[in-house]
């Protein structure tokens, strides 16, 4: 494998790869920025093109000084190694066009990591690898793709579909790999986390809540990434084989490894002080009566051991407890990537090519060990006899009342122990996959035609591993137990019911009996929930330029060119769940197929070149005809884009096209399938739980009278007792929604200008508008409520279906006709992305001193918007996030990565600078913004948003001699910590850390790397 050069060029945008300016003017080795595909000086690598020719994302035109007319960001090779990442996620999460995301590492993911342009989703983010499908939409893994075998990464902004298909609607991702390398070389890379955890406002709330808090320097979360890559050239050069292995690797970091993170606060009003989280399952034991006089009452064990039950949360330490304190902030995984490239060239006009990757990745996020309500496996509450030796006499009256100490009576009641001082459990996630991709591509009649045949099979399997539930037939053995000669029995055992049963104390604190832990759980395993997506490819391109046979224009030297183009998709996706995984959360088997037929033609038309009043003048033209066997009919996506330079120095671009996203095979099936379950929200118009007080007595409804009227409820029942659902887990209807695709109109135009008389210098300043209509939508429970509880509009409102009772429960057994909130993808109105994206790059010679290069990308939004029906005012959430807006994106953000290199190129220094501006919460909107008012009550004067952030990351490169290089980075050097905000998971619905993504959530990162070339 060819070597990294030493200096980091940054994200870039490419337009022309023949100009006369480009950077080999200076000694720089980045390439120009706007210009090659690939840096200048890299010569000796191959770069994706095909006879000498570059071939450009964004087109399947292949031909000499071809040009995009759309602005792409380039992320190089030198870039990746200059940051020391380990997975791919990391790299494009530091681009200003990417919403970040670390599903890698997030503790309430699968492990996969998928890529999010333009605050459009995942699902409208197109990725690809060598310009063929990744695989099948939305359960893309790219971490396949292991760092050391980028070349290049090209983020094209806006619609491809008219070149690449459905789902290129915010835009296309494009991993270029390094192949057709010789030689040995070995890749390695270690990292931890540096972080001081200082003393904050969640430290002062840990404390207050009774739970630990430590602060001072962690040295924790270390990751490795070592790759190993060979190939040989064998027949004249004319056969290429080439393989690699690589191995990565991430250590646990836990939330309360960080002190902004040691609970999850909340902040109950304005001027409340922040307070923590509470779990209902506490080290002492709850026990909560389920008859009595104390019926609902939420009680422990008290944790000095007399015998009594105080209130949770009453006082003492272990009467309260902090539910995710041993959730996972860096998820442990371990990944394995294979592949093998061959490329043989048979003659002149054939060359065949094949490419197989292969990966398996394994993680897990630790989790209490705790048996589980009894409210988890129906409404039968647990059992306890009222003569068991474990109750004290205080005890068995607060339980049996009357009974207490009567032989033959059974009191029922709700247990949840947290078994502290046992192993935690783990919730697991193991992805494997594989893609193999095999061609032939050549150049016939003169050179004129070039063809490319290709086809891929990529197919993945993702299992998840549930927790194990502790059996509730063991639970209510291990609490039947009776005096066998002053030893207390399970019941089970004298009556040999079951002759393993343990008994289970759970009326005395710390209960730590790992005999009771197993036999609780006995054989018990998670269920397993296994989700495999397949995608089949066959693409064919015939690309020739007709200025051969003088089909040119009398103003330019190069003739119109064409591509013809057709396609065939088959995709697949089965989900199998086996009998445990179906006891505990429902679900059953599918399988779902869905057949794609394409064709497309592309024009590329030079009119004017090299004349002294223009330079360039060019359009370019792309249409596409799409059948999918689920959807009605055939549908059309087109593009159209102009190129003028009136001078070298400048050149003018501008694209407008439609592209649509057809639903994938899973949404298009699950929409047209119905069935229910038990759901993860509670009624807004039903008394809420107090999360700083969860036994505690309930609050009033989260929503105003006048929002629980738009849902349907009678005045009289708002705030009533009986809108409760059963362990505030309502009734979801998951599918029942027709579907169609959606299209997306995107419009580009930009300028780029390289001075003659600053040799070196390229900026570029690029418009990009997205406006997306009948936008696919996955709508859960709790955006049906939110959006109808603010706005009333019978789009959202018709989601939720109350029963003639007014609740929102009912049994999904019976497949109700009320009682529920939908769940599922619909086609919902209009969102919008709107931007400008600016570009530089200065390749500066210093003589002998060496030569400096400055690389700079920036977005500036000017829209995050949507429109959820027509009768709904349209919100622009740039700038802001929470509620009505999630995570949103801020208004500016860039980096700026500036590198020094020696004058004999052995040595580089590089600095970047991140920058990401403030973002105020939603309740702060003003009324222009059409972000729906929220109550007074969400404001939080204390913590109004976040404040712009910078940070600053430093790497080194030496070159010990020609085969070795070593890497020295840090990250966010000034250690600078995350926003806190309060109520989080409330607000964006996606981390228990009191943060938001994007933020360099660990701290500060170092980083040493070595590649030997042999």
């Amino acid at each position: 494998m060819a070597a990294l050069v030493a200096t980091a060029g940054s994200a870039q945008a490419q337009i022309d790869s023949n100009s006369e300016t480009q950077a080999q003017e200076s000694s720089a080795p980045a390439g120009d920025p706007v210009a090659l595909p690939s840096p200048a000086g890299d010569a000796d690598r191959s770069d994706g093109s095909e006879s000498g020719q570059i071939v450009v994302t964004g087109t399947r035109i292949v031909r000499p000084n071809n040009r995009s007319a759309a602005p792409i960001v380039t992320t190089t090779a030198a870039e990746i190694a200059a940051q020391g990442a380990t997975t791919i996620e990391e790299v494009l999460n530091r681009l200003p066009q990417v919403q970040v995301n670390s599903e890698q590492n997030f503790s309430d993911s699968e492990g996969r990591q998928r890529i999010k342009l333009r605050s459009l989703g995942y699902e409208r983010t197109l990725m690809l690898i060598d310009g063929l499908r990744i695989g099948l939409p939305n359960t893309v893994d790219v971490g396949i793709i292991p760092n050391a075998l980028v070349e290049r990464i090209d983020v094209l902004t806006g619609g491809a579909s008219s070149v690449y298909g459905s789902d290129a609607v915010s835009g296309v991702v494009n991993f270029v790999l390094k192949k057709n390398f010789e030689g040995v070389r070995l890749d390695g890379n270690y990292s931890f986390f540096n972080h001081n955890n200082r003393a904050n406002d969640v430290t002062d709330a840990v404390r207050r809540a009774g739970f630990n808090s430590e602060t001072g320097t962690a040295n924790d979360g270390g990751r490795a990434d070592v790759s190993l890559a060979a190939g040989v050239n064998l027949f004249d050069d004319k056969v290429n084989i080439s393989g690699f292995v690589n191995y990565r690797q991430s250590e646990l970091v836990r939330l309360r490894d960080r002190s902004f993170s040691q609970c999850e606060v909340v902040q109950p009003s304005n001027t409340a002080i922040l307070s923590c989280s509470r779990a209902s399952y506490t080290p002492a034991g709850t026990i909560i009566p389920q008859s009595g006089a104390s019926a609902g009452q939420v009680l422990v064990n008290n944790p000095n051991g007399n015998g009594t039950f105080i209130p949770i949360n009453s006082g003492p330490a272990a009467a309260s407890a902090n539910p995710y304190d041993d959730w996972a902030f860096q998820r442990p995984f371990e990944r394995l990537n294979l592949g093998g490239f061959l490329t043989a060239q048979i003659s002149d006009h054939i060359e065949l090519y094949a490419t197989g990757l292969f990966y398996r990745d394994k993680s897990y996020n630790t989790q209490l060990n705790r048996n589980f309500s009894y409210t988890a496996y129906g409404s039968d509450p647990f059992q306890v006899n009222c003569d068991n030796p474990f109750l004290s006499a205080s005890q068995a009256q607060t339980l049996c009342g009357a009974n207490a100490g009567v032989a033959g009576q059974y009191a029922p009641l709700d247990v949840r122990y947290r078994f502290d001082g046992l192993p935690l459990v783990e919730q697991k996630f193991t992805n494997e996959g594989y893609r193999i991709v095999a061609g032939v591509r050549g150049r016939v009649l003169d050179d004129v035609w070039s063809y490319d045949l290709a086809g891929m099979l990529s197919r993945a399997q993702l299992d998840t591993i549930d927790v194990p539930f502790a059996q509730y037939d063991n639970v209510n053995r291990a609490l039947d137990v009776v005096n066998v000669n002053g030893r207390p029995t399970c019941r089970a055992v004298v009556n040999g019911t079951d002759p393993s049963c343990v008994p289970f104390n759970a009326f005395a604190p710390f209960n730590q009996d790992t005999a009771l832990n197993n036999y609780l759980f006995g054989a018990a395993s998670g269920g397993i929930s296994t989700r495999i997506p397949r995608l089949l490819q066959f693409v064919g391109t015939v690309s020739g330029d007709l200025g051969k046979y003088g089909i040119t224009s009398p103003f330019a030297q190069q003739g119109l060119a064409i591509a013809l183009g057709g396609e065939y998709r088959e995709e697949m996706e089965r989900t199998i769940v086996n009998e445990i995984y179906q006891q505990n959360n429902g679900g059953e088997n599918q399988r779902f197929t869905q057949s794609i037929l394409e064709g497309n033609i592309e024009l590329q038309a030079p009119l004017v070149e090299d004349q002294s009043w223009t330079k360039l003048l060019q359009v370019n033209a792309g249409y596409r005809l799409s059948k999918y066997n689920r959807l009605e009919g055939k549908f059309g996506t087109w593009k159209v884009e102009g190129i003028w330079s009136p001078v070298p120095d400048i050149i003018f671009r501008g694209s407008y096209n439609k592209s649509q996203a057809a639903p994938g095979v899973g949404a298009a099936a699950g929409a047209a399938n119905i069935f229910w379950n038990q759901g993860f929200y509670s009624d807004p118009c039903a008394p809420q739980i107090n999360p700083a007080n969860p036994g505690g007595p309930r609050l009033p409804p989260s929503a105003t009278l006048q929002q629980c009227r738009n849902t349907g409820l009678p005045d009289n029942l708002y705030g009533s007792t009986t809108l409760i659902c059963p362990d505030d887990r309502c009734t979801v209807r998951e599918g029942g929604f027709d579907l169609a695709p959606e299209s997306a109109f995107t419009t580009t135009f930009g300028i780029v200008v390289r001075p003659r008389f600053i040799p070196g210098l390229t900026v570029s300043v690029d418009r990009w508008l997205i406006d997306l209509e009948d936008q696919l939508t996955f709508l859960n429970p709790s955006d049906w409520i939110n959006e109808c509880l603010s706005t009333g509009n019978d789009y959202f409102c018709r989601g939720i279906v109350r029963a003639s009772n007014g609740t929102l429960s009912s049994s999904p057994a019976s497949s109700p006709s009320s009682g529920w909130v939908s769940r599922g993808s619909v086609n919902g109105y209009k969102s919008q992305s709107h931007g400008w994206d600016f570009q530089g790059q200065y390749n500066l010679g210093l003589g002998g001193a060496g030569s400096l290069d400055l690389n700079f990308n920036g977005t500036l939004m000017t829209r995050v918007g949507s429109q959820g029906a027509p009768t709904v005012d349209p919100r622009d959430c740039t700038g802001y996030f929470g509620n009505g807006c999630g995570e949103s994106m801020p208004t500016w953000a860039h980096q700026f990565r500036t590198t020094f290199t020696t004058a004999d190129r052995v040595a580089s220094v590089s600095l970047n600078w991140r920058h990401r501006s403030g973002m105020p919460m939603t309740v702060y909107a003003p009324a222009d913004t059409g972000i729906p008012d929220l109550p007074d009550s969400d404001r939080r004067d204390q913590y109004p948003g976040i404040k712009a952030y910078d940070w600053f990351d430093l790497a080194f490169s030496f070159d010990i001699n020609k085969q070795m290089t070593f890497r020295l980075a840090a990250n966010n050097i000034f250690d600078r910590d995350p926003p806190l905000v309060p109520d989080s998971r409330a607000r964006i619905g996606l981390l228990r850390g009191n943060t938001i993504m994007g933020y360099d959530l660990l701290g500060r990162q170092i980083v040493a790397g070595v590649s030997l070339r042999l």
